[in-house]
């Protein structure tokens, strides 16, 4: 137990990518003595509920509900901007009278770093994807404000910053500069990892715990090897592409196969479901991973993570935002073979799995990259590192 009990405050955003990588940190500093708010949306409450953190709402505009996301970059960026000029006041009307010691933040909640900057209070980003890294501003960033609007989102964007209180007026300082992360997903997903301020940034790798809370999943009795197929949770409007799985995988000898199509496609679309397949709108994620023997996956921060954390060989096939370049980093690391959605097709998919399962260097690298990041720490770091803030 701690010797004082502090109030951590964990600001979040309501897309269930970015509220499951915290979970088991915000269960462990609650069982360290601490007292915890989780501040998100109420569509996200019953996933915080476990954690046994105070639960604090607030109303946040982010299309996670159908998962209408513009496609054009800067657009949706803008939708952020939006999200947290409405969320500060909420902010401030539940902190104001009762701040917090510390503030957690993901990296989409905006609004917590202008509260904590306003309160002077510390503040630690909790990243479930890749950091800035020394250049990103030139290589990255740069590149960005040039795309048609982008000058207009970074005034806007400074126009709130000088007005709401924050300390730190520069967009780019702001919004990926943080003053300290943790970053919760494994150092190896990194771009430019060498370039990386490690004063400021900490790797742990996933904390993903048992998730006692979910339901388990057995393999089934005389299933040689088992293929998990996911695209996460926003990217999963796939009729198309889920009865290409059918196709290059059912009936396939040896094989069992557990099929998550999400809760917008209608299993009816998909014709009929071979034997050794299991159909389901939503699975057990890391339950399944670790009795897998290999991953179709769209790619993004969480399932490559656990992917990796599990030593399972994966068939990329990245939808949106930075999966086609995580899919490129699990290709580089040996692990991977990447797929885009349109060259997908049953012959392909089958092709791939069967070449990356034969393939003893993919098994070697991802039993070394398995050791690596479950050696990163994972959430028995992450909390040290978070009191390690409070002085």
């Amino acid at each position: 137990m701690s010797r004082r009990r502090t109030h951590i405050a964990m600001i979040g955003i309501p897309a269930v990518s970015h509220v499951l990588p915290s979970l088991e940190i915000v269960r462990e500093l609650v069982v360290r003595g601490h007292r915890v708010s989780c501040v998100n949306d109420p569509a996200v409450a019953e996933l915080l509920a476990p954690t046994g953190a105070e639960f604090v709402p607030y109303r946040s505009v982010l299309p996670v509900t159908d998962n209408a996301w513009p496609e054009d970059p800067i657009a949706a960026m803008g939708l952020f901007l939006d999200d947290a000029v409405q969320a500060l006041p909420q902010l401030r009307a539940a902190f104001d009278a009762d701040p917090a010691d510390l503030y957690l933040y993901d990296i989409g909640a905006y609004a917590a770093r202008a509260l904590a900057e306003r309160q002077e209070r510390p503040i630690v980003q909790l990243s479930p994807s890749y950091v800035a890294w020394q250049g990103y501003e030139a290589e990255v960033a740069s590149q960005i404000r040039q795309l048609p609007g982008g000058d207009a989102y970074w005034a806007r964007f400074a126009d709130w910053l000088a007005t709401c209180g924050a300390t730190t007026t520069d967009v780019d300082a702001f919004g990926g500069r943080p003053a300290r992360v943790v970053a919760i997903v494994p150092r190896a997903m990194q771009p430019n990892a060498e370039r990386v301020d490690d004063n400021v940034v900490t790797f742990v790798g996933p904390c993903p715990g048992d998730r006692a809370e979910q339901r388990s999943w057995t393999r089934p009795e005389g299933a040689e090897r088992v293929l998990l197929i996911s695209l996460g949770s926003a990217f999963t409007r796939q009729s198309e592409f889920y009865r290409r799985c059918l196709a290059a995988f059912g009936g396939l000898p040896g094989w069992h196969v557990v099929l998550q199509i999400g809760r917008h496609t209608d299993p009816a679309d998909l014709g009929d479901v071979p034997s050794n397949v299991e159909l389901h709108p939503w699975v057990p994620q890391l339950a399944i991973l670790r009795q897998a023997d290999a991953f179709v996956t769209h790619a993004g921060m969480g399932g490559s993570s656990e992917g990796l954390m599990t030593g399972v060989p994966m068939i990329a096939v990245p939808q949106a935002a930075d999966q086609f370049a995580n899919a490129d980093r699990l290709v580089e690391l040996g692990v991977a073979r990447r797929l885009d959605t349109a060259d997908a097709t049953a012959d392909a998919l089958r092709a791939a799995l069967l070449d990356l399962t034969a393939d003893p260097t993919v098994a070697e690298r991802s039993a070394r990259l398995r050791a690596q990041v479950r050696a990163e720490g994972g959430t028995s770091r992450a909390a040290d590192l978070i009191e390690a803030e409070l002085g």
